[in-house]
């Protein structure tokens, strides 16, 4: 039984038996995701589900990260949900194509908080919410992601796992949780048509649903026990794919959460490849006036995520993909401020995006997503045809950040919303977390 045993997992991992690197990698997870936590605090979304909650009440049990408030435990774990998701900066997992830390961490983070757990119980927790949610996504990924967002259907079981463990939920409880996650998993895809907020209320609802599901089973409530494997369980109902060994085989062993891969640029993770290849071209002296013709190849997937070539939102820009290569070519980096409405509407990049054209390729299609591969053709106006290939974008463990590179990442972030040295002082706290007594220390 699948969801028994990813249960007796939950229940039974201690921090003892973690490798090294994976207490490595789950405290580099823990100040990505609350980079992008502080800095999505300040956006409309996540200002809208604030204010939600205040006008709600609740008992001040958690944070609310960036607004130096409390409310209850699944409150705090919906905003700050919602807060991590916004930016497009926080990690994601490729094999899975699922965000975790936004869903899990932000059910660990509340959860830890409220009941005042330590630096390493906080780690383990991390741990077991990454290996299941990610495991879950495997075993239907790619088809379900036709559809169905995954950090919000598989991240709500990570968010259930996470949280379970910090509750030390017994298995039969965990397993009562990851039913009641199961059955709440959801998040349409159908936002992309109009640039809605839905896709950060997706980890949001994902995280607190977790956060819910393991109060329930904490006081007895049941929920089904074959949620995953059943005859109308989430697999069969959520994927036409479906290849259930992923989400078991070599559990305990192979962790996942090491083949995490960290965004290094404020756009969907489907444009970063091609992002990659036109900064190489822009290094090496190629000129957007000089560029007669672009040609893109990649995978179809990409191409339906962000194949958009007229948007007109800085939320519609961060999923076009001939946007952000044009935005590339004309400044040598995508950051931030290449989002601001002012330079969307600037007449060069449509320039560049008439004269670019997107294919997909089916042999490309054959490798993902182990690789997210991508292929930038550029034609000069003199005839000189410039060509790059990419597998692993950067940021993928195979082509991975650096932890300078990942602080600097956090530390421009946490500024947005804290001063510079409380901003240093969070990140020194998160080098040592597993040496902290009480995670609710961590902000102060």
């Amino acid at each position: 039984m699948i969801t028994k045993t990813l249960s007796a997992y939950i229940a039974n991992l201690q921090y003892d038996q973690l490798p090294p690197a994976v207490v490595d990698m789950a405290k580099i997870a823990v100040m990505d995701w609350l980079g992008s936590v502080l800095a999505g605090s300040r956006q409309k979304p996540a200002q809208i589900a604030a204010d939600m909650v205040r006008k709600e009440g609740g008992n001040p049990q958690a944070s609310l990260i960036g607004f130096d408030e409390k409310f209850s435990v699944s409150q705090a774990a919906l905003v700050n949900g919602v807060s991590s998701h916004i930016l497009e900066m926080d990690d994601l997992h490729k094999n899975s194509i699922l965000h975790p830390a936004a869903p899990i961490i932000s059910a660990a983070a509340a959860m830890a908080e409220y009941e005042r757990s330590s630096g390493k119980d906080f780690i383990t927790a991390v741990v077991a919410g990454y290996e299941t949610g990610i495991r879950i996504a495997e075993a239907i990924t790619p088809s379900h992601y036709y559809y169905w967002h995954t950090t919000g259907t598989c991240g709500t079981f990570g968010a259930a796992a996470a949280a379970a463990k910090i509750y030390s939920l017994n298995e039969e409880a965990t397993q009562h949780a990851l039913g009641s996650a199961g059955t709440q998993a959801a998040g349409l895809w159908e936002f992309l048509q109009d640039g809605a907020m839905s896709k950060h209320l997706h980890p949001g609802k994902a995280a607190m649903n977790g956060v819910q599901s393991v109060l329930l089973a904490r006081a007895g409530f049941t929920g089904a026990q074959k949620i995953l494997e059943g005859e109308k369980g989430f697999f069969k109902a959520m994927a036409s794919e479906i290849d259930e060994s992923k989400a078991i085989e070599d559990l305990g062993e192979d962790y996942r959460i090491l083949g995490n891969s960290y965004k290094i640029y404020p756009s969907c993770r489907h444009t970063h490849g091609i992002v990659d290849l036109g900064i190489e071209m822009v290094k090496e002296g190629v000129k957007a006036f000089d560029i007669a013709k672009i040609k893109v190849k990649t995978y179809s997937i990409a191409i339906d995520i962000v194949g958009n070539p007229d948007p007109k939102t800085p939320f519609e820009a961060k999923f076009s993909l001939p946007y952000c290569l044009a935005r590339v070519l004309l400044d040598g980096d995508l950051v931030l401020e290449s989002f601001d409405p002012a330079v969307i509407n600037d007449p060069k990049v449509w320039e560049l995006i008439s004269i670019c054209s997107l294919d997909d390729d089916y042999h490309m299609d054959n490798l993902y997503p182990a690789k997210w591969p991508s292929c930038l053709e550029i034609t000069l106006k003199n005839g000189q045809v410039l060509r790059k290939e990419t597998s692993y974008p950067k940021g993928d463990p195979e082509n991975p950040a650096s932890r300078e590179e990942l602080k600097l990442k956090f530390k421009r972030l946490a500024s947005m919303a804290v001063d510079e040295s409380r901003a240093e002082r969070i990140m020194n706290k998160l080098g040592e977390l597993e040496n902290l007594n009480k995670i609710n220390k961590i902000l102060i």
